[in-house]
């Protein structure tokens, strides 16, 4: 125990728990299935049944963004990468000189 410098009221030296986002996502699946309550479930895996509720409302909301990006190729748009298309430019340019130099003594 650690007590305040400013108050004198004792604290406790416990941290914080932070769980990682597939522990999240399985607890509020479980909680979305309904074959057990909330509390049920957060004694199962240790949390507060309040946690279990809001990450459970959480996946509900943000659930259809999973299906909103498109899978597959990315399309490829001129405009997408401007410098893919300087290093062609760069490289036509060198092409063309060269066909010049070989070809201007027979035009």
């Amino acid at each position: 125990m650690v007590t305040c410098p400013k108050t004198g009221q004792v604290m406790s030296e416990k941290k914080r728990n932070s769980f990682t986002s597939q522990f999240k996502a399985k607890v509020a699946i479980e909680a979305i299935r309904g074959e057990k309550t909330l509390n049920e479930i957060a004694k199962e895996f240790g949390v507060h049944p309040t946690q279990v509720g809001l990450w459970k409302r959480e996946l509900q909301e943000n659930a259809a963004g999973l299906f909103e990006v498109r899978r597959g190729p990315k399309s490829t748009e001129p405009t997408a990468d401007p410098e893919k298309l300087y290093t062609e430019i760069g490289r036509l340019k060198v092409e063309l000189d060269w066909l010049k130099k070989k070809v201007g003594p027979y035009l």
